[in-house]
This record gives C-alpha cells, sequence and structure tokens, in this order.
C-alpha cells in the first residue's frame, strides 16, 4: 500500500492547468483568474452624494440652524449646470454629482423646508458624504491578482470597470462513464443479479460542485471492444476522465486490460478506508494528454477517494492553487470507532455543525459500510482517523467540511 499523500502526489503532477482562455464576465464565475487586473478608470468616476439630501458650502453652517436658498435638484444621473455659491444649496440624490463649489452634503432627515429655503439643523463637515473620485478605485491600481477565484463581488468590481472580458483558467468538461453487465440505469425492473447504477449521477454532481462541466458519457458493457470505443470517444470530448469501477485486485480485468493497452495507468493500494483502490493514467498522444480517474465501484468509496484524491486534481487543472479541503477542528459528540491495526487512515462520514459553545461538533451518521450510500446522504464533512480504536465523545478530531 502506498500513503495517501504519495497518491496524491502522484495524481497531481499528472495534472497541469489548461491554457487561459478570454471569457465573457457572466461565465467566469468560479474561474481562476489568469493575469493581474489593472484599473483603466476610476471608481467613482466623479465626485458623488453618499446621501439623500442638500449638497451646500460646509463654512454656511457653521452657525447652524441656519436657512440657505435652494437653487436646484439633482437627480441621479444628471449635471448641474450652476455653481453653489454662499448662502446657497441644492437638493441632491444619491449617486449623483456633486455641483461645483459645494464641499459637503447634509442628509435630509437633518433639514425642514421654510418656503424656498431649506433650513440645515446641524453643522456640516467639510467632505461630508461625499464620494469622491477614485474613493474606492484609483486609476493604475491592480485590482484583483491573478490566481484570484472569482466570486460574485469580483465581476461585480470588474463590471464597475467597463471590462467585458476576462482572462481565466477555463472550466473543464469531465467525462463520467460507468461500465459493467451488473448495472441498470433506466428504472427497468431489476433481474437477479443486477444492481441499480448510482455512481454517475452522484459523480457528475460532484464534478458539477468543483465548477468543472461533467458530461454523461453512458454505460459501458464489459467487452473490450466497447470500453475501448468509449474511451477513445472521451479522448475527444472531454479534458478529463472519471470511471467507476473496475479498479480493484480482484475485479474482471477488462477495463485494466484496455486502459492499459490505450494509456499510461498506474493501479494503487491506497492506505485509507474506504476508498482503497484507485488508478490514474494518461491517455492520448497530444501535448494535452487526458487524465484518467479510476474510482473504486462501492458508491461511497467512489465519493470518498473522489473528494481526496481526484477533486484536488481537477482544481489544478483549473487554475486553483489551493487544492484541498482544510482539515478542521471539531469535537466528536458520539464514539467514532475503527478497526486498529489495519495501517490505514479511516475516514468516517459526519454530521457537522457547531453548537452553543462555539466550537463545531460532529456526530457519526451511522453505519460506515463502503456500500452504505444511504447512511451517508447526511452527511456534511469526514473525519480522519489514525489507525487505532477510533474517538470517544468529547475528544477532538480533525474534519474535512464538504459543504
Amino acid at each position: 500500500m502506498i500513503s495517501l499523500e504519495e497518491a496524491q502526489r502522484i495524481v497531481r503532477d499528472g495534472c497541469s492547468p489548461r491554457r487561459p482562455v478570454e471569457v465573457l464576465l457572466r461565465d467566469a464565475l468560479g474561474c481562476v483568474l489568469a493575469q493581474d487586473v489593472v484599473a483603466h478608470e476610476a471608481i467613482p468616476p466623479f465626485a458623488n452624494s453618499s446621501m439623500d439630501g442638500y449638497a451646500l458650502i460646509s463654512a454656511d453652517t457653521t452657525k447652524a440652524p441656519v436657512h440657505l436658498r435652494v437653487t436646484g435638484e439633482i437627480p441621479a444621473g444628471t449635471v448641474a449646470t450652476d455653481r453653489v455659491l454662499d448662502g446657497q444649496a441644492m437638493r441632491i440624490m444619491t449617486g449623483a454629482p456633486m455641483p461645483l463649489g459645494a464641499d459637503a452634503v447634509v442628509m435630509v432627515e437633518e433639514t425642514s423646508i421654510d418656503g424656498s429655503d431649506v433650513v440645515i439643523e446641524t453643522v456640516a463637515r467639510p467632505g461630508q458624504f461625499v464620494r469622491n473620485v477614485g474613493d474606492d478605485v484609483a486609476i493604475g491600481d491592480t485590482v484583483l491578482r491573478s490566481g484570484t477565484v472569482l466570486r460574485p463581488a469580483h465581476l461585480g468590481v470588474l463590471a464597475a470597470l467597463g471590462e467585458q472580458r476576462v482572462l481565466v483558467f477555463p472550466k473543464i468538461v469531465i467525462g463520467i462513464l460507468s461500465s459493467g453487465d451488473e448495472l441498470v440505469e433506466d428504472g427497468s425492473p431489476l433481474a437477479p443479479g443486477q444492481i441499480r447504477e448510482a455512481n454517475k449521477e452522484l459523480l457528475m454532481a460532484l464534478v458539477e460542485r468543483t465548477n468543472a462541466t461533467p458530461l454523461n458519457l453512458g454505460l459501458v458493457r464489459d467487452t473490450e471492444e466497447e470500453l475501448e470505443a468509449a474511451f477513445m470517444d472521451a479522448l475527444g470530448r472531454c479534458d478529463a476522465l472519471v470511471t467507476s469501477g473496475g479498479v480493484s485486485m480482484g475485479d474482471y480485468d477488462l477495463v485494466k486490460a484496455t486502459l492499459d493497452r490505450l494509456g499510461e495507468m498506474q493501479w494503487m493500494q491506497i492506505a485509507i478506508q474506504p476508498a482503497k483502490p484507485f488508478a490514474f493514467g494518461l491517455l492520448g498522444d497530444g501535448e494535452e494528454k487526458m487524465p484518467v480517474f479510476g474510482l473504486p465501484g462501492n458508491p461511497v468509496s467512489s465519493m470518498v477517494s473522489f473528494e481526496l484524491i481526484a477533486r484536488p486534481a481537477i482544481k489544478k487543472m483549473m487554475g486553483h492553487t489551493e487544492l484541498d479541503r482544510t482539515l478542521v477542528s471539531a469535537i466528536a459528540d458520539t464514539p467514532l470507532r475503527r478497526r486498529a491495526g489495519d495501517g490505514k487512515i479511516n475516514w468516517q462520514r459526519v454530521v457537522a455543525q457547531f453548537a452553543s459553545d462555539g466550537r463545531l461538533h460532529v456526530a457519526s451518521t451511522g453505519a460506515q459500510g463502503s456500500h452504505q450510500l444511504a447512511n451517508s446522504a447526511s452527511a456534511n464533512g469526514l473525519v480522519r482517523l489514525e489507525d487505532g480504536p477510533g474517538v470517544e465523545p468529547g475528544d477532538e478530531v480533525g474534519v474535512l467540511l464538504l459543504d
């Protein structure tokens, strides 16, 4: 067996980021920025009011309350043509440009009307409620650094700067393929020895949550001809391929034989439970070969190996530099038992939530068999248990948060 860290290294070393591409802002959410963004415009581009109120000369308010003559109104999107003079004020709306001569705004709640005058009931400071040019972003500022994972607020900043397209590492297409004569996916009644195909839907959802694009490559029967055709089809359509089943030592060897013939594969036994078997390799003859992630067939093993090994490598292909989920500290609320002496790291599915003490607590989801997907459905974390008997309630554990 090899360690989890060694398996992760092998897989990540075989994956490299795809070439950056320009995409529309609306398509960039979750992508990794491939170059610095330098502001060619200021935000805001003009001095404007941050309040509905009155633009005035602050020195006129030193003996407040004072009467000032209202000489105009400035809605957002318009520019005042007249200058504010001593003893004058202009009604101004939030976001409207400051008129010449004015250096402050008094909010409408601190005023009253007396005929054609406004009564200013408070002393204004110079610059009060005024957003100056470049107050948020100045021309020449590096607004976003290469390597930034673009969130909604980043897209808002880019739009405010007038950017229509952005250079990012692209979302990649991940083919999902299941194989096995025993699998049924059309909802028809099961014949003796048949089981429902569940891994494909699970894996497509996991791929989508990495911000990659899943591609359903269907269910392939156990013949070398069908398997080879499916692998070659994926090679022309996908950036990477995820398979489930056919990687254990005792598995029928058609998947192994076909992949070994078509690519450079490594078949691993990893010192973890579940998800001990794993395969990784590269298919194709081009400069950018297609990585193949061979996951075990048991659904929980498939999910865990995807999270621990395939997901970080897929993120690397999309330009991410922070690949792993953070192992955070939590308190066990239930016993978390495991078999000692097998030399493996045990990953148990748990429900994690913050308690009234302000700390993260975890509780087992129940039975931990690698085939028991229903018990895993409520899990939002994986607890790492080193070789030994496990932990007792109140013990501190490390957990990977999946949500």
